[in-house]
């Protein structure tokens, strides 16, 4: 182990894997961190050095770490200042309590703080991302990290969605999910009546040849509020939600191919919109 100096924060040295200062680690392949499940105990885990960075830098505040020596010299900088344990462990041991081998060395946990409302993550946004029935983890974790990248300021969610805080939504988003502000509806699909009334135009994505084009679209609303609304990978967008939005709107496809995954469709959106801007 390192004998370097890592100033205020605590470092904790762990070496018997049924150690219980560890337990918010255990098991991850086979707990589910959900909120709404007692065994999950309302985490968010961040797994890696770059998503435990976001996470430090987020409003889920960690208070525990577990990772390898060589992820504490990276982290150390971060770290200072962090009012968490940092609980330093070998490979063999941290695969013991997690319950795999742990590639990226290094777990950051968080404790769920109270959720977002609409009202909250919309004061100031230009362009949302409205999903309705995204529940595939590894989908909704692209589309945070393509919100990110491309300029979405949050994300709403309406019914059928996926836990973003999931550890391996957090993970693909590269940490994203914790830094994009999102909230989840409350009464679907009326929520969306609360987006027009702050100004926003609803643009609903859909594989119907008859819509306008995405980059028409986003060219005739570059001075306005946008809302890029995006369904579930096979059905898409409920009649009800196309119903409901402004303008409905399709990304030209060749070759006998009727759509793109719903994460590729969404960033497809965010750049057109960023490039209309």
């Amino acid at each position: 182990m390192s004998d370097k100096a890592f100033g205020a924060f605590e470092v904790v040295d762990i070496t018997d894997p049924s150690d219980p200062r560890v337990d918010d680690f255990r098991d991850l392949n086979s707990v589910d961190r959900r909120p709404d499940l007692p065994s999950g105990k309302g985490l968010v885990i961040a797994e890696g050095v770059l998503v435990a960075q976001r996470m430090i830098a987020s409003r889920f505040t960690p208070h525990a770490f577990l990772g390898n020596d060589r992820r504490l010299d990276e982290l150390a900088d971060e770290l200072t200042g962090v009012r968490a344990p940092f609980y330093r462990a070998s490979a063999e041991v941290m695969a013991d309590v997690v319950g795999f081998h742990l590639n990226r060395g290094v777990l950051a946990a968080a404790r769920r703080p109270p959720e977002l409302t609409p009202a909250d993550v919309l004061v100031g946004a230009q362009t949302v991302a409205v999903l309705e029935g995204v529940n595939d983890h590894e989908n909704l974790g692209s589309i945070f990290r393509n919100a990110a990248g491309l300029g979405v300021d949050a994300v709403i969610f309406g019914t059928g969605c996926a836990d973003p805080l999931y550890r391996r939504a957090v993970r693909v988003s590269m940490g994203h999910a914790l830094l994009v502000p999102f909230a989840r509806g409350q009464q679907w699909p009326a929520d969306l009546g609360e987006l027009r009334a702050r100004g926003f135009r609803l643009l609903a994505m859909t594989p119907d040849p008859t819509a306008q084009t995405l980059a028409e679209a986003m060219a005739d609303l570059a001075d306005q509020k946008v809302a890029v609304l995006v369904g579930a990978e096979g059905p898409g967008l409920t009649e009800t939600t196309m119903r409901a939005s402004d303008v409905r709107v399709r990304i030209p496809m060749s070759r006998g191919t009727d759509s793109l995954n719903v994460a590729t469709a969404a960033a497809l959106a965010f750049y057109e919109r960023a490039r209309s801007g």
